[in-house]
């Protein structure tokens, strides 16, 4: 490798880390795409990409999946250029075999899901499980496996695509690979309800059910409420639709209890106290 190259690769790999991608491993300039590890990241994953020509003319493009960033770059300017046809191509066929491999890994883990499901054990009483206890909750319809909760999620099709796991301590998780976003866990029957809460967290939604007797869709997160609450209009479009946020200290989940009620033309409710969600209101007596 020529002074000359081997100039333009590491301007290349500079640029690059300037923009947040920082990647260690040799690049190779032969103006074929390439996927990489990106510091940071998640051990064992390729997150990112690049492709660099090192001609008469020599540019490249990179481009850091989770962060949403994607650059054109050429070597002696900061002006972004546009890319080459053959570049373009080389990029949407990456993107195409991304979205297979996501589909994929999806199908993969709903089938798991299933089987996990369908071999798990029901949870009867509240007695059975150190999180129900300390939640003061009932179980509504969830099942147990191998000491941990293990709570249902569907997709918009009403398939069930995930598993989410609660251990004692309250530790949860959901499975690798499967579907999250738009992806809820019902709690009473949503079908033909006036009224629809949804929540971030399942304790939060049994808590709520037992109190109003109305049907929850449990979120899992803040992040996931609009996409929940899109999904929920689109399933049962008369009912009206109610958020009930968490009061956490961050203010994550008011802003997105707001945002997604917002997005369906719905209601939010936010416990008044900081730092509390809806099951520590009601566990301590009170009312919604």
């Amino acid at each position: 490798m020529t002074n000359d190259v081997q100039t333009i690769i590491d301007q290349f790999r500079a640029d690059m880390a300037a923009a947040g991608m920082v990647v260690n491993e040799p690049l190779i300039a032969d103006g074929v795409l390439h996927r990489v590890y990106v510091a940071g990241d998640r051990s064992g994953t390729q997150n990112g990409a690049y492709i660099l020509h090192v001609d008469g003319h020599s540019a490249g493009y990179f481009e850091h999946f989770p962060q949403g960033l994607k650059v054109t770059w050429r070597f002696g300017s900061a002006a972004a250029k546009p890319l080459s046809l053959a570049m373009r191509r080389q990029i949407e066929a990456e993107r195409k075999r991304r979205q297979r491999e996501r589909w994929q890994r999806q199908q993969e883990t709903a089938d798991k899901a299933r089987l996990i499901w369908q071999n798990a054990k029901p949870v009867f009483e509240t007695r059975q499980h150190p999180y129900l206890k300390r939640k003061s909750v009932k179980p509504y319809g969830i099942r147990t496996g191998r000491g941990a909760l293990i709570l249902p999620f569907y997709d918009d099709t009403r398939q069930l695509v995930n598993l989410q796991f609660i251990e004692g301590n309250g530790q949860k998780r959901f499975m690798a690979g499967g579907r999250k976003k738009g992806c809820f866990s019902p709690i009473g029957e949503p079908a033909g309800a006036e009224r629809l809460l949804i929540c971030e967290g399942w304790a939060t939604g049994a808590s709520l059910h037992e109190a109003l007797g109305v049907a929850v869709l449990v979120a899992a997160d803040a992040g996931n409420l609009e996409p929940v609450a899109l999904v929920a209009r689109r399933l049962y479009p008369a009912a009206e639709i109610v958020i009930a946020g968490d009061n956490d200290a961050s203010g994550v989940g008011q802003i997105a209890a707001k945002k997604a009620a917002l997005a369906v033309k719905g209601k939010y409710l936010i416990p008044a106290q900081p730092d509390t969600d809806w099951n520590d209101v009601i566990a301590a007596g009170g009312s919604v």
